[in-house]
């Protein structure tokens, strides 16, 4: 069923405040389940993780909640889902944990595609260890990232491969399926940083082919937590750096400190928003999941065929190519303008884009925008309209005629 955009728009109360959020792929606002549940954990007695008292087993729910949200989500077991601060944070003891049994001789495959948050963890374990980095390269007239080209770059001494499912630079979304097959043929481990994919339609653990995929709650509507999930087997086998006294049981023992237990509570509540965005949805929770994020998929779809269409029509905007699958995100540079003043400009027309490399270090490196502002980049989340897209088109109209004020 279609998503019926006034409901939809309704649960976030701050769209009240008239801005345009075209800045998803930074972070949603926030839908008022969220907030309710955020808060109510916040008002009730919530103590340390203990049966021994109710403050202590309501802590302990929180965290089975939160994991089992997650788990419905991307298709997982709740006892593979490792919860933390953030996917920054989460891919760091992943590397650290993972880099502890490299050494010289061993290699690493990553993208020049990727957040530097799948990058940089796996970059730095391997020169702690001694490891050899190779490259993944995109195409940059096509904005593809080759499958093909893994097949070459993995070998028997290859430990893992990092690449994205969705680029949040350009949307692009590389063929995840193949790349994880090409790896897994020679015995290598994948890591698939899902956070600007996931937000943006189904999402299947085991079709994936990823041995750990990594989410961000805050991309899709929930607080500001990330969360990885693998086969609890997997992370059986795995030993990070922990405190003595704190469980060795898995998934906790990849839980460094005492979690935000109000948080977890917008975990769930923010996957239960996801499994409410088509009210006609029937089954399990995993089932009305994969049928609201169907639904989110194809309003954004339309929102942003339309955006896409306005930009490529209009001489002064350049587009960065993505592929031919892509989320609904785009980067862009209007003539006369650097991205960093479009994006204010647009800013104080209560149009919110992001403006700089958004943490796509090696993509903006090897085009060679880096040092010059990057882009500004545009993505669709399922509370955007086509009117914000005119709203949008119009301004850019406005201000390449006007021109950026200190260029002229």
């Amino acid at each position: 069923m279609p998503i019926d955009i006034t409901r939809t728009r309704a649960a976030y109360p701050a769209l009240a405040e008239g801005f345009a959020h075209f800045d998803g792929a930074g972070g949603t606002q926030t839908p008022q389940p969220v907030i309710d549940a955020v808060a109510d954990a916040m008002r009730l007695a919530v103590g340390n993780r203990s049966t021994a008292s109710v403050p202590g087993r309501r802590s302990l729910e929180l965290v089975t909640q939160a994991r089992t949200a997650v788990a419905d989500l991307l298709g997982g077991a709740p006892e593979g889902v490792v919860l933390g601060s953030s996917a920054t944070t989460l891919t760091y003891t992943l590397a650290r944990t993972l880099g502890a049994d490299w050494g010289p001789g061993d290699e690493v495959v990553v993208s020049r595609l990727d957040h530097d948050a799948n990058v940089r963890p796996w970059v730095q374990a391997a020169e702690a260890a001694g490891a050899t980095v190779r490259w993944a390269e995109f195409d940059p007239g096509t904005g593809e990232l080759p499958a093909g080209q893994f097949t070459d770059l993995v070998g028997e001494r290859t430990r893992l491969v990092a690449v994205t499912a969705g680029s949040n630079a350009t949307g692009t979304m590389p063929d995840v399926a193949a790349i994880a097959a090409a790896a897994h043929a020679v015995g290598a481990l994948v890591c698939v940083d899902g956070v600007h994919s996931v937000p943006h339609g189904p999402t299947d653990l085991a079709a994936s082919g990823a041995d750990f995929l990594v989410t961000s709650a805050y991309k899709w509507s929930g607080p500001h937590l990330g969360a990885v999930v693998a086969d609890p087997a997997r992370w059986a086998g795995l030993h990070p750096a922990k405190l003595i006294p704190s469980s060795d049981a898995v998934p906790d023992r990849f839980e460094a400190g005492t979690p935000s237990f109000p948080l977890l509570a917008g975990v769930a509540a923010a996957v239960d928003h996801l499994a409410g965005l088509d009210p006609t949805a029937t089954g399990d929770r995993r089932s009305r999941i994969r049928a609201g994020l169907a639904a989110a998929q194809a309003h954004e779809g339309s929102v942003f065929a339309r955006l896409a269409a306005g930009l490529a029509a209009r001489p002064a905007v350049t587009v960065l190519p993505a592929g031919a699958r892509r989320c609904p995100t785009v980067s862009f540079r209007l003539a006369g303008w650097t991205p960093a003043g479009l994006a204010a400009a647009l800013g104080a027309a209560g149009l919110c884009l992001s403006s700089g490399d958004y943490y796509a270090y090696e993509y903006f490196q090897a085009l060679g925008w880096r040092d010059s502002g990057g882009a500004v980049r545009a993505s669709v989340y399922h509370y955007n309209t086509l009117d914000e897209v005119d709203r949008l088109l119009a301004e850019l109209d406005r201000l390449t005629d006007q021109g950026e004020p200190a260029a002229r």
